[in-house]
């Protein structure tokens, strides 16, 4: 049964240790511990497909409880199509929060690009004023 090590896997993945230990704490990855006092982490397959996962919704931009319920339905029994619709939901509620966020960015971008124009006409007559 292959195994990872903290560093193994911080290098494999190109994240912190320290990264790796967060979602320790989060209860999203659950190493073994070996040596004195337990002090080594020792990583499975499983940890480090879960690391993975954890990783691929970190860059949908999940959020760590999203993460979590994912992680954790890959543990449940084998039955895909309760995970993949409760995947498409998450995906789903995440993909209507970024287009609202994409919307309010327009508006904002909008009232900047109106501020802007505002701005310059009000610098043209201070100039022509000067002159």
């Amino acid at each position: 049964m292959a195994t990872y090590t903290i560093t193994e896997l911080a290098k494999e993945f190109d994240i912190t240790p320290r990264a790796i230990r967060f979602y320790e704490d989060q209860g999203l990855i659950s190493p073994s511990r070996e040596g004195p006092s337990g002090r080594n982490r020792v990583y499975s397959a499983r940890e480090r497909t879960h690391l993975k996962l954890t990783l691929r919704g970190k860059r949908l931009g999940l959020s760590l409880s999203e993460i979590k319920h994912l992680v954790t339905m890959y543990d449940s029994p084998k039955d895909t199509e309760v995970q993949l619709k409760s995947f498409l939901e998450v995906l789903a509620k995440h993909r209507a929060s970024l287009e609202q966020q994409r919307e309010d960015i327009e508006v904002m971008l909008g009232e900047i690009t109106a501020h802007e124009e505002e701005s310059q006409r009000l610098l043209e007559i201070v100039n022509k004023a000067k002159n």
